[in-house]
């Protein structure tokens, strides 16, 4: 009974004791303020996101050559994404195409070949169906056509390829050149003011940085694209180029 008693009178003065210290700690102004300041200095850093910060540079980067930048990632960023869904629909399963010309050869003839070219999409079907087309006037004939039009298909994939390529060179140039634009307005400020005042330089060359900044970023961007359709075609045409040997050799082997 003893022991409760001594362990309830120790809760009771460690419970006082704890709110008399908080009561202290609120009451003393310096502690508050310091509490409040560190308080208003954390909230800006949690409140300013990424997409502010992106806005808030390019806003100084000047909306002239910055807007030309951002309308070169915009085109780039289009032609990219037809390009790669463009693609995509354009690979097909060439062993199961060519396993199933060989089979529709052997059972319904040309035409049947012809008619499971039709019902295929992508270009290798489209070679295929070219070849079998010409199969009539010889192997020989069947092979140029395959060739023929399989540098058509190649075009086909390779379109508007090259403005990808144009805005990747494009855009960091255009941001060394606001940097040089901006540089000398720099300098401007210094001649009219007369003194080499260290805020002048300083303004006028991160605002002049901003621009390379941003079409160097902007190249990046569409270089990793650039890289992964040019790997997407060069797949797709060594498929073609295949499949194409292939059904020459199923095309000889049927005439005999």
């Amino acid at each position: 009974m003893k022991k409760l008693f001594v362990t309830l009178v120790m809760s009771m003065f460690m419970v006082s004791f704890t709110a008399n210290a908080n009561t202290t700690n609120l009451n003393n102004p310096t502690i508050s303020s310091i509490v409040q300041e560190e308080e208003q200095a954390d909230a800006p850093a949690e409140s300013a996101s990424f997409t502010q910060e992106l806005k808030k540079r390019f806003i100084e980067g000047g909306p002239g050559f910055m807007g030309i930048v951002l309308i070169c990632l915009i085109l780039g960023l289009a032609i990219a994404i037809e390009r790669i869904i463009f693609l995509n629909l354009a690979s097909t399963n060439t062993k199961k195409l060519t396993d199933g010309v060989e089979e529709a050869l052997s059972s319904g003839g040309v035409e049947a070949a012809k008619e499971l070219c039709r019902n295929t999409k992508g270009p290798v079907a489209s070679i295929f169906y070219q070849g079998l087309d010409r199969v009539d006037e010889g192997v020989e004939s069947a092979e140029k056509a395959v060739v023929a039009y399989g540098g058509v298909q190649m075009g086909q994939l390779e379109k508007n390829v090259s403005w990808i390529s144009l805005f990747i060179a494009l855009a960091p140039m255009l941001g060394f050149m606001g940097t040089v634009i901006g540089m000398i307005q720099a300098f401007d400020k210094i001649e009219a003011a007369g003194d080499m005042q260290p805020s002048l330089v300083a303004g006028g060359i991160k605002v002049a940085l901003l621009t390379t900044v941003f079409g160097l970023v902007v190249a990046i961007i569409l270089q990793i694209f650039y890289n992964y359709i040019v790997a997407k075609i060069d797949g797709i045409v060594n498929d073609m180029e295949d499949a194409s040997i292939t059904l020459v050799d199923i095309l000889v082997a049927h005439k005999k």
